[in-house]
């Protein structure tokens, strides 16, 4: 579903003319997503009409969508204190009761909502229905259900069955959803969110080309629907991310569509907000960055946006300023922390601590490595995110601070990048002990190397490369039944793939290594076994002097 709740637009018609047309502008405005102008609208009206119940309901839902839990709760009990429609509010109570987990209480509330319903009213089902898909704990079988009974008495309401194939589409029942939509169409032509939810279903399902033209089809009919340009924008970025080659002009089309959206917008905080959001998914930092110091220079500004700063901050190479954004974002009670803060404040604490040369100071690392730790606490995929960092580190041959942050993606089978960060970690794990004198070495770093290449061929039996790694360890620990064991293995897995595979020089130098290796731990118990292994070397390297050596020194 789209990341805002979609509202139930059903247009009820009212004795007083004038007043029917406050509440259809204000219906309208929250359609088109212009959150201020719907609040402005319905401030009006229940200051003109305090009666108004329906007006009251309808604002503490803008409230509510936007997370001000607190405002929409006072509308609604505002709305029950109205004579005109007041039973509405107890829907809005009920989503509260739903949020907290409390469905006894919510359908309390419903049942009061819906006791004087008229024999073709069907607005309160509707109503309901959306409740249970916009609840933060959603049921979308209850809302199918609900929004049913709406369609038993009026089966062409064009919004109930726009809201049916919203439940639909949040039950990821594809067909319903889009069988509903054409529906709620065909009922009205003017309901062009109907149309917009047609396309965002071919955006889910990745045909891009398609969501675009359905798209276009609904801006040739109203070229002023913002709305439909927020998902224009977001299907841009999505072809981009799955298809690379498209990266650049795509991205450039997701921009330029937001930025067409956002002008058609009031201009409200929270549209701003979801621009931050949609600039963090482009990665536009330097953008974000800008945005997000022109909403801390307001007055009043969501503390979200110091996340944001923070996050583009780093991105920008601004530590300092990411530092204390990201910290007195987190520090605050209000706010709720996610494992991406954290991510964020541990990277810019290790680029802080990271001298010119590339050096990475170990007491910022350990710091930053404690946030990086905590991110993954609170939300283990993050991990995902750490790869190239990872990577960046190996490169400059800072091993053991590679291991550090590849062993947190190795722990998690879940991420995708899994067996890719296993290997990393098994790796650099090595490389950083391998130059140290035995009694340096961390021994127990060193087993879960191997261990972690077990977990890789559990995973990926072919690999065979796990073997040789796990040969390499085994030298590291000293070990010279492992590293029998291990390079015995992986020479055997590599000749059973025929004499191509043992004539090719990267094959032939590797296992080279692996007859020296297994020759040298022979050495100590059975010479006759290591001047077996020593002549093999020499048949697949005649000039190998390490072999030759060790054969004259055995004899």
């Amino acid at each position: 579903m789209n990341k805002f709740k979609i509202f139930s637009l059903a247009l009820v018609v009212s004795a007083t003319a004038a007043k029917a047309q406050d509440i259809n502008q204000a219906k309208k405005a929250i359609d088109a997503e212009q959150f201020d102008k719907a609040k402005t609208l319905l401030k009006s009206i229940i200051k003109s009409k305090p009666s108004d119940g329906e007006a009251n309901f309808i604002l503490g839902n803008v409230y509510l969508n936007q997370s001000v839990v607190d405002s929409a709760k006072i509308y609604y009990n505002n709305g029950l204190q109205a004579s005109d429609k007041k039973n509405l509010n107890y829907i809005g109570l009920g989503q509260l009761d739903l949020d907290a987990k409390n469905t006894a209480a919510a359908q309390a509330n419903f049942t009061l909502a819906t006791k004087d319903m008229k024999r073709k009213d069907v607005n309160e089902f509707i109503y309901i229905g959306r409740a249970y898909m916009n609840s933060e704990n959603p049921d979308y079988k209850v809302a199918i259900a609900s929004l049913q009974k709406a369609l038993a008495i009026e089966p062409q309401n064009a919004q109930a069955l726009l809201a049916i194939g919203d439940a639909y589409f949040g039950a990821s029942n594809q067909n319903e959803a889009y069988k509903a939509y054409r529906d709620a169409f065909t009922a009205d032509n003017t309901l062009l969110r109907a149309k917009v939810q047609s396309g965002v279903l071919l955006k889910n399902a990745k045909s891009y080309d398609e969501a675009i033209k359905s798209f276009n089809e609904v801006i040739a009919l109203d070229a002023n629907y913002g709305p439909v340009y927020r998902e224009l924008a977001e299907t841009y970025y999505k072809w981009a991310r799955n298809k690379p080659s498209t990266s650049k002009v795509n991205l450039q089309n997701a921009i330029t569509n937001y930025e067409k959206y956002l002008s058609l917008t009031d201009y409200s905080l929270d549209s701003k907000m979801r621009h931050a959001d949609f600039l963090i998914l482009v990665k536009d930092y330097k953008q974000l960055e800008t945005v997000a110091n022109k909403m801390i220079a307001e007055d009043k500004v969501n503390p979200r946006i110091y996340r944001y700063l923070g996050y583009a901050a780093y991105e920008n190479g601004n530590v300092d300023v990411a530092i204390k954004s990201i910290e007195d974002y987190i520090k605050s009670p209000g706010n709720k922390v996610i494992g991406r803060d954290y991510y964020y404040l541990g990277l810019s604490k290790i680029k802080k601590g990271t001298g010119a040369d590339g050096t990475v100071d170990q007491a910022a690392f350990d710091a930053g490595l404690a946030d990086i730790k905590k991110a993954v606490e609170l939300e283990p995929l993050v991990v995902e995110e750490f790869a190239d960092f990872g990577k960046e580190l190996f490169g400059k041959k800072q091993y053991i601070q590679a291991a550090s942050i590849f062993e947190l993606g190795a722990s998690n089978k879940e991420s995708k990048n899994y067996l890719d960060d296993a290997v990393y970690y098994g790796i650099s794990v090595y490389y950083g002990n391998a130059g140290k004198p035995i009694e340096n070495r961390d021994k127990a770093a060193l087993e879960n190397a191997i261990a972690t290449f077990d977990k890789v061929l559990e995973a990926s039996p072919s690999y065979d490369e796990a073997y040789l790694y796990k040969g390499r360890l085994s030298s590291a620990l000293d070990k010279d039944d492992m590293i029998i064991k291990n390079y015995e293995e992986y020479v055997a897995k590599t000749t059973a793939k025929g004499p191509e595979e043992v004539a090719k020089p990267a094959t032939a130098k590797k296992i080279v290594e692996a007859y020296n290796a297994i020759g040298a731990a022979y050495a100590n118990t059975d010479k006759v076994k290591a001047v077996e292994y020593f002549n093999k070397t020499l048949v697949l390297d005649p000039a190998n002097s390490y072999a030759t050596q060790s054969i004259k020194s055995l004899k």
